[in-house]
């Protein structure tokens, strides 16, 4: 039985196949190493009685995720895992690398993610080639679903909403000052509560501000994330990952036409793909 896991900050999905047969697909709570520590990525697993109830089985297990791109994260991931997971081999790598595999397999091209998180990288058809794009949430990130909640709440506790789309915030959320900023800047993973706010955005896409403020994210990664990788490798296929970039599609065809790209493929949840490559490859 081989395992493959694709974690962003706020949810990590896994699929576990026996002989290209899926035996279970569930979600735990994200696994992200910058946040993470091992004893917290060992209480996740503990949690989910279906890894429980797999884990001897396990042989292989190929785990992405956000926060994984250094030695020394991976490791971390990998300390915990190795302990429940007593019988299996295991591979960790960024959720770059997934979204690569996911989208252009063995083949060279250019791919980002937009998801609670942004980045991009070219992509060899055998590695990612290492770049400066990921800065984390608070120097980068633009695009990504924890800007716009960022923004959103900015807007808001600024005065700038436009009063019928401030009606339909205040309503679905009550929003309190003292508490978001609590959430914000006392609680460990502020990236998880600012991403809570995409699904009400994708919901009020009718609403010109909400078209607004993702054009505005959109074009901000363009400009210092994709353009700087289309000028470097010209003509390589752009595929895109991540619930941002599936929820707002058309957003995103819109920014590359204006920059003179064509968009290959998106893709909101990467495994599937992944999990095929790795069954053919097994």
């Amino acid at each position: 039985m081989i395992a493959v896991v694709y974690s962003g900050s706020r949810n990590a999905d896994w699929k576990l196949s026996d002989k290209g047969r899926i035996v279970c697909d569930l979600k735990t709570a994200g696994i992200n190493p910058f946040f993470n520590d091992e004893r917290t990525i060992t209480s996740i697993l503990n949690k989910n009685n279906q890894l429980i109830n797999h884990a001897e089985e396990i042989k292989r297990i190929y785990f992405f995720g956000a926060g994984a791109s250094s030695k020394e994260r991976q490791q971390v991931v990998a300390n915990a895992f190795s302990g429940f997971f007593r019988n299996s081999k295991i591979y960790i790598a960024h959720d770059l690398k997934a979204a690569a595999l996911a989208t252009c397999g063995d083949s060279p091209g250019i791919v980002g993610i937009l998801g609670s998180g942004a980045n991009a990288a070219y992509f060899n058809g055998k590695k990612i080639k290492q770049n400066n794009f990921g800065m984390g949430y608070i120097l980068a990130d633009e695009g990504s679903s924890n800007w716009l909640g960022r923004s959103l709440l900015r807007d808001y506790f600024t005065g700038v909403l436009p009063k019928e789309f401030e009606d339909r915030f205040v309503q679905k959320y009550n929003p309190d000052r003292k508490l978001i900023l609590d959430k914000i800047y006392k609680q460990t993973s502020p990236v998880l509560f600012l991403s809570s706010y995409t699904d009400f955005l994708i919901e009020n896409l009718d609403q010109h501000y909400v078209r607004n403020l993702v054009k505005t994210g959109f074009k901000l990664y363009f400009a210092n994330y994709i353009m700087p990788l289309a000028e470097k490798y010209p003509g390589l296929p752009l595929h895109f990952t991540g619930p941002v970039a599936a929820g707002f599609q058309q957003a995103l065809n819109e920014t590359a036409i204006e920059n003179n790209l064509t968009i290959s493929s998106i893709i909101k949840r990467p495994i599937y793909n992944i999990l095929n490559y790795y069954t053919n490859k097994n």
